[in-house]
């Protein structure tokens, strides 16, 4: 690499909220609360899945792969954040920025697809009940779980390669809080549109291949609750996919914002408050939206702790 693509930086300065004196503390605060709820909630149904015979499930299983990745994730970019939101020092190392964006940018695509495979799981609960065991066989509960690791950080080897071979003429301010594609893309001197479009189409089939997934599963699995005279069943159903529902909206929505739309048609200040609710706030949520409503892990969760107790 060339001192123009950055060998001769010391960093970038990451500029976040830098303009926003006021609001960095109130970030702070908040941020904070958020990202050990986060630690909480994750830590906990990664724990329980391990503990209780009764959370060993297909379900679960994939579950706690998709809090170790919530962690994973929120640690990526949080600590730092809040390291910035109280000092003068906004600065990241050249190999942190790209160790970041790699991170980050890997996490993310493996959630695109855990979450296609989470749904499928549902549909092979709800559709085909009978043999439900047989096709989430733990070896294929295993394969599926390692094929979305790897497409996820192989994916991102190439768009963090493509991304640092860009120019930057010794730009180093980013207008953002953590390395992120587009404002590093803002900081080239050269013309980025051929790889804008290259990140365009790969994030359309990331994202929407996973979504057309879902789309499948949920429209036969509504069909299939449908056709259950129980009451009790279908809210048993919709309750266990509902969560899943809720989950993949809140990641999908926010990355279709920041990753499939014109260049042209990005808002750097609402690009921020878009990741920061993707980086935060959907981590924290996601242990709560699959606990609230969930008389398994609820269940789990008293036992475990009454047998805590107990052995007191």
């Amino acid at each position: 690499m060339d001192q123009k693509n950055g060998s001769s930086f010391t960093g970038f300065i990451l500029l976040g909220f830098s303009d926003r004196p006021q609001l960095e503390r109130v970030l702070f605060v908040v941020l904070l609360i958020f990202y050990l709820l986060t630690l909480l909630g994750n830590t906990t149904i990664i724990a329980l899945s391990r503990l209780d015979p009764h959370l060993q499930t297909p379900m679960y299983f994939f579950l706690s792969h998709l809090s170790f990745l919530d962690l994973c994730y929120t640690t990526s970019t949080v600590p730092q954040l809040l390291v910035h939101l109280r000092g003068a020092d906004k600065s990241i190392s050249f190999a942190g920025c790209v160790a970041q964006l790699f991170v980050s940018l890997g996490l993310g695509c493996t959630e695109c697809i855990l979450l296609g495979v989470m749904a499928f799981d549902r549909y092979a609960a709800v559709c085909r009940p009978l043999h439900y065991t047989v096709i989430m066989h733990p070896r294929l509960c295993a394969l599926m779980a390692s094929v979305s690791w790897f497409i996820g950080f192989a994916n991102s080897s190439l768009q963090s390669g493509l991304i640092f071979l860009v120019p930057l003429c010794g730009r180093n301010k980013i207008d953002h809080f953590f390395c992120e594609v587009t404002p590093l893309l803002k900081l080239a001197c050269v013309d980025t549109t051929e790889n804008e479009n290259e990140i365009f189409f790969v994030s359309v089939i990331i994202l929407l291949i996973p979504v057309a997934l879902i789309t499948f599963s949920y429209g036969q699995i509504v069909r299939a609750v449908l056709r259950i005279k129980s009451a009790s069943g279908q809210r048993k159903a919709f309750g266990t996919c509902g969560s899943h529902l809720t989950v993949v909206s809140l990641f999908y929505g926010t990355a279709i914002y920041i990753y499939v739309q014109p260049s042209n048609n990005y808002s750097q200040d609402q690009g921020k408050f878009i990741s920061l609710f993707y980086t935060i706030v959907t981590p924290m949520a996601n242990p709560f939206v699959y606990t609230l409503r969930n008389k398994d892990v609820t269940g789990a969760m008293r036992k475990v702790f009454c047998q805590d107790y107990d052995s007191r």
